[in-house]
């Protein structure tokens, strides 16, 4: 059986008995309580124990609909597009590309910055929309211009 106490109208003496339902909340001061809900069972002396609450737990094999890996792998690619600028140096663009995208090497991100400087812009990586914009904004972060764009079809 549950019932609500009131911790301080309850006697450190009270013994709960089975079936009690007693609310312990009444008199002038019942809005001032704050209800508990307690077990009363045949334990003797201090039965009456509080609930503890059921806490549902999760297994890491435990696949969640919002699974943010899950959601980056079926989300539609996108391009991180590099825009050449007159203002930052050749090196310091590669060493952004290499600080900013993960598994960037040093040949790849010159070739990136190469392409960049002679056509006006280099495809750096395709990636899932979330992390297109990360990259974009860590590029823009550090001065580079950068924009993102779908990767499927189109010219």
């Amino acid at each position: 059986m549950k019932s609500a106490i009131c911790g301080r109208i309850l006697s450190p003496n009270h013994v709960f008995k089975p079936g009690d339902t007693h609310s312990f909340c009444k008199g002038p001061y019942s809005n001032l309580c704050v209800p508990m809900a307690v077990l009363a069972t045949g334990l003797g002396k201090g039965g009456g124990l509080l609930e503890k609450p059921v806490i549902e737990k999760v297994t890491p094999g435990r696949e969640s609909e919002f699974d943010l890996k899950k959601s980056r792998k079926t989300a539609p690619p996108y391009r991180v597009i590099l825009h050449n600028d007159n203002y930052n140096k050749r090196e310091y663009v590669v060493q952004v590309l290499m600080k900013v995208i993960p598994g960037m090497t040093l040949d790849n991100a010159v070739n990136i910055m190469q392409e960049a400087h002679y056509n006006g812009l280099s495809v750096v990586i395709i990636c899932a929309q979330a992390d297109a914009e990360d990259h974009c904004m860590q590029l823009r972060g550090n001065g580079l211009l950068s924009s993102i764009e779908p990767a499927g079809g189109g010219c």
